[in-house]
């Protein structure tokens, strides 16, 4: 089980979660941004909670959003910097998690469902997207009717997903010169100067860099603790399966003394 290890502050880019969220708090860039990718104007955007938490239930893991904003129109959006590769469908069928969530938070402030505004899931992925095709910069999916694909189902929900590493001119400069910024590409293109400067100036700010050191020691000190439930999980599995202190010991890479603490603290009796 690795270490979470502390990236240091002067190291972070936009590609990394933290320093995204804390650069995307800035309205005009934030704002710069949507309007970007989803070729729109927006007059104006609200930040409807800060690094917002939605609970589906009490027994369920909530799902930490990086962005969620609101424009003057009610539109939502939640961008989401997905460094993360992961194999097979999980990263297409978890922006169905992410729907359902913000559905029921808009409903739990009192929307009926005929009020539903519309909403944008957009995910930045710094790697290719093999199971869309490949290729592509950007690929945008609405509803639609199998029988007729000119119906879009008028549901309101966008799913975006952006690829850093797409070969065709599907976007436009601005749009590739951004997505080359978050490869660590950086160009003469405006935007991509203005959030590199953003970056910079916040670097500068003790205030944030204690901040930051703040919230990776609290990361890393969650980490140890699941790594230690993980651990005892484990051994107290393979002592159900009548496997020997020594065993466990020698395949967990741990030593007998821990495996006989775990034993006893959970009333195993030990194998000879």
């Amino acid at each position: 089980m690795t270490m979470y290890k502390i990236k240091p502050w002067e190291e972070l880019t936009i590609q990394d979660d933290y320093m995204f969220k804390l650069v995307m708090r800035r309205e005009r860039i934030c704002k710069k941004v949507l309007e970007k990718i989803l070729k729109i104007k927006i007059r104006a955007i609200k930040y409807l909670e800060n690094e917002k938490t939605i609970e589906a239930s009490y027994e369920s893991k909530g799902v930490r959003l990086d962005v969620y904003v609101a424009d003057d129109k009610g539109t939502v959006f939640n961008v989401e910097m997905q460094v993360r590769k992961y194999d097979g469908e999980w990263l297409y069928r978890r922006t169905r998690y992410y729907q359902s969530l913000i559905d029921t938070d808009l409903l739990a402030s009192g929307m009926e469902y005929d009020e539903l505004t519309d909403t944008y899931i957009i995910f930045i992925c710094p790697f290719e997207l093999p199971m869309l095709g490949g290729g592509r910069h950007i690929y945008t999916f609405r509803n639609r009717c199998d029988e007729d694909n000119s119906i879009v189902m008028p549901d309101g929900a966008t799913k975006v997903f952006l690829s850093t590493k797409g070969t065709i001119d599907d976007v436009e400069p601005d749009v590739k010169a951004f997505l080359d910024y978050v490869d660590g590409i950086i160009s003469n293109d405006e935007f991509v100067r203005e959030i590199d400067r953003e970056i910079k100036e916040v670097k500068t700010l003790e205030k944030e860099r204690r901040l930051y050191m703040t919230f990776a020691m609290k990361i890393q000190e969650e980490r140890k603790e699941e790594r230690k439930a993980m651990l005892n999980d484990i051994v107290i599995s393979m002592l159900n399966r009548h496997k020997s202190p020594d065993f466990i010991a020698d395949a967990l890479d741990i030593s007998l003394d821990k495996v006989k603490s775990i034993a006893e603290a959970n009333g195993i009796a030990l194998q000879p």
